[in-house]
């Protein structure tokens, strides 16, 4: 009760950027978020060619934002962060595609606001079929995201990949983790935290803004995975279907490898090391020992 208390006293916000959205997706992660317990505003941003037009934008917890262009799914979502830090204690950043139980946003909430070290963080994520997503990852490199995306990749040139390490599935994602690369499909970040470490990185359009971001937040804080937390993913993969969100990917993956370094990555390194390391002291722990959280 103590929990619940502390989370309903909390000021908390939330954005989805929206591009040609279906209305009944939105509908249903409008449903599942304005139905919490918690003082939740809602920001839409919509970088959709023609404006939105549906009777909900009139809640008064929803705040609709038409962007003047499309700049990405970062910059959008940091048009509704850049109005919210000086107000807002916890920023949801949201994929339309989500969903959710309500009471799933108050329990992280209250996480956060009881870990005052952990400056972002991701529940488990799951589809529609209530299959586990694998979406804590480490950093990546390029051989990494290859060996991922084409299957013709020898698993030899990414052993990370045939071990299972790269996206850390030989957890079991059963217990809170720290992470340095969390998915961007569902994030809660603590905003002071965003205040010191900045926003989405605007260069990127589409794809590694949520690497960019979560590393340059772990360096300062810890990005956790907080399993005790479960949202909905209906997922398309777009990437995997459509040849121009391929190119969109790459091209803006040699952006992120540009910034950061494509062979040549110390830091990427001495991260991985660390993240792989933290499983050695946790080994004998219960699954559902949170002691140390």
């Amino acid at each position: 009760m103590i929990g619940s208390a502390k989370s309903s006293l909390c000021t908390v916000t939330a954005s989805v950027v929206l591009y040609n959205t279906p209305e009944s997706q939105l509908r249903r992660l409008l449903d599942s978020a304005l139905k919490s317990s918690l003082r939740l505003t809602v920001y839409l941003v919509d970088n959709s060619p023609v404006p939105a037009r549906h009777p909900y934008l009139d809640n008064p917890q929803v705040i609709y934002i038409r962007a003047n262009r499309n700049n990405g799914y970062g910059a959008g979502h940091n048009i509704a962060m850049r109005r919210i830090l000086n107000s807002s204690e916890f920023h949801f950043v949201l994929n339309p595609d989500i969903y959710f139980d309500p009471f799933e946003l108050q329990k992280m909430v209250e996480f956060m606001a009881e870990n005052p070290t952990v400056g972002q963080l991701m529940p488990k994520v799951v589809y529609p079929d209530g299959a586990l997503q694998y979406l804590c990852k480490l950093l990546p490199s390029p051989l990494d995201l290859l060996s991922r995306r084409f299957s013709t990749v020898p698993l030899r040139w990414s052993g990370r990949r045939a071990a299972g390490q790269f996206d850390l599935r030989f957890t079991n994602y059963d217990r809170v983790m720290e992470v340095p690369y969390l998915s961007g499909c569902f994030m809660l970040f603590r905003t002071s935290a965003l205040q010191q470490i900045g926003l989405f990185d605007e260069r990127f359009f589409m794809y590694p803004e949520d690497i960019d971001i979560t590393r340059r937040m772990h360096a300062e804080y810890r990005t956790v995975f907080f399993p005790h937390a479960t949202v909905v993913h209906d997922h398309a993969r777009e990437s995997y279907k459509s040849t121009r969100a391929l190119w969109v990917h790459l091209y803006n993956m040699a952006k992120y490898f540009n910034k950061w370094g494509w062979i040549w990555d110390p830091e990427r390194e001495k991260v991985n090391r660390a993240t792989l390391q933290q499983f050695e002291s946790v080994a004998n722990r219960p699954p559902g020992d949170t002691a140390s959280d």
